[in-house]
């Protein structure tokens, strides 16, 4: 099995160890802030839109950095293999600084469009060359319990982010929404640097072979998904055109971009990376369904339809928790194995509510199981993909398990839309097709989830 961290010493130091303290505190703090803005545009950009006379450009101002996240992941996994993550880690923070301040200082809509292109840049570069310094920085017996730390980091920002960020529009100004985190991402990386300059170049020095070639069908990609994004928000023909168009070019594009032996679920690498995308993908296509159900099927306020998948956040912390402190299974299928059943429970239990007979309380039950699937699994298949990484790949496998996620999400939640637009309003047939259809991709997950063993254990994907 390749090494993917430096050996640690049996009695092997907590993430708040001396040596480690100010590397774990910035890169938790950036994930923070990376969720945090993520979720806080999506509050504030209706306002942002009236104000900027800009509804024409709503669509790719989420779309555009979205986009460019996909090519800079690609980017970055390159880059960390090549030279290590001191490079993309300190371009991504710049990056996306300056996309923010654009953003917030934008005068029209296109401006701000602009700031968020290049913010969405930065993001993709940061999130790959955090995980590339996991591999570096931290023993690995300590990788369960630091992406448990960055589960967590995104779990927070969920359940305060949308207030805080409707409280900043409300009494500072939407503008506040990108200039208050500069101020908070800049000391968290200079907390990072001096890990960063502890860590040994890569043993490579210039690109590997093919980078060219990965970078254009990255590009190919990044288009399909915006026009996945912005197709995702239309409506008639002009929606069914733009999702078939980006359905296509992931097709065609994506499977250069991720593990040889993907589509047909090859052992190892290939199954992590697809069960990574088969649990985004069913965990979110589920998330956008429940309160509109709920609300519409059984009479809920919007506040409480969301304080439902605020339970499935929390779960979803509990888990990341659970899995980092509980001894290693035996076998590395075991946890993502959990997980997916546990998506799949909990998503299957979610479709009863429809039911008028049935309590509430069935689904809020089980969407605290899917949340606790997604904690098990996320952390653990981010440990495989080091596992199975070389020193030279760790960059590219990180970008590969972050693509499958961000490209899965994305179609499946085009998709969905498709779906509940489909009728003259959604419905109770409508509901129960999307999370029928999302268990179903959580179920082939689990029963995949054997295949992230190679032989008679874990190692490099052949």
């Amino acid at each position: 099995m390749p090494s993917t961290a430096v050996t640690a010493a049996p009695d092997a130091p907590g993430l708040f160890a001396p040596r480690l303290r100010a590397m774990t505190v910035g890169s938790v703090a950036l994930i923070s802030l990376l969720a945090f803005e993520a979720l806080a545009v999506g509050t504030a950009m209706p306002t942002v839109a009236r104000s900027l006379d800009g509804l024409g450009l709503y669509g790719i101002a989420f779309g555009g950095p979205f986009a460019t996240g996909v090519l800079a992941m690609v980017v970055s996994g390159i880059w960390c293999d090549a030279r290590g993550p001191r490079g993309p880690m300190w371009h991504g923070v710049a990056w996306f600084v300056v996309g923010l301040l654009i953003a917030g200082t934008a005068p029209v809509m296109s401006a701000l469009v602009v700031g968020r292109v290049v913010q969405g840049f930065g993001s993709g570069l940061l999130s790959v060359a955090l995980y590339v310094i996991v591999a570096q920085a931290y023993p690995q017996e300590l990788h369960r319990r630091i992406f448990a730390a960055f589960a967590a980091a995104w779990v927070v920002p969920s359940l305060v982010g949308p207030a805080v960020a409707g409280l900043i529009v409300e009494y500072l100004g939407w503008r506040w929404v990108f200039l208050a985190v500069p101020a908070v991402a800049v000391p968290a990386v200079l907390l990072i640097h001096p890990g960063l300059r502890s860590l040994g170049r890569s043993a490579a020095t210039s690109p590997p072979t093919g980078a060219a070639a990965r970078i254009g069908w990255a590009c190919g990609a990044a288009v399909s998904a915006a026009l996945l994004h912005i197709g995702g928000q239309q409506r008639g023909t002009t929606a069914v055109v733009l999702v078939a168009f980006a359905v296509v070019g992931l097709l065609v594009c994506a499977p250069r971009l991720l593990p040889a032996g993907f589509l047909r679920a090859a052992r190892g690498l290939p199954t992590v990376v697809g069960l990574r995308g088969l649990a985004s993908a069913a965990f979110v296509g589920a998330e956008v369904v429940i309160p509109l159900m709920l609300s519409r099927e059984r009479g809920l306020s919007p506040t409480a339809a969301g304080l439902v998948l605020t339970v499935g956040a929390l779960a979803w912390s509990a888990g990341s928790w659970l899995q980092g402190r509980i001894p290693v299974p035996a076998s590395r299928a075991s946890l993502p194995r959990a997980g997916l059943i546990c998506i799949t429970v909990g998503t299957a239990t979610v479709a009863l509510a429809v039911r008028p007979e049935l309590p509430v309380a069935v689904a809020v039950l089980g969407w605290a199981v899917a949340g606790l699937g997604m904690g098990l699994l996320y952390p653990s298949l981010s440990v495989l993909t080091l596992e199975l990484s070389a020193p030279g790949e760790q960059g590219r496998n990180s970008s590969s398990l972050q693509l499958s996620d961000s490209l899965f999400a994305a179609t499946v939640l085009a998709l969905t839309g498709a779906v509940l637009a489909a009728g003259s309003a959604p419905g109770p047939a409508s509901y129960t097709t999307t999370l029928v259809v999302t268990g179903g991709l959580a179920l082939l997950g689990a029963l995949l989830a054997g295949r992230v063993v190679v032989g008679g254990g874990v190692r490099q994907a052949g």
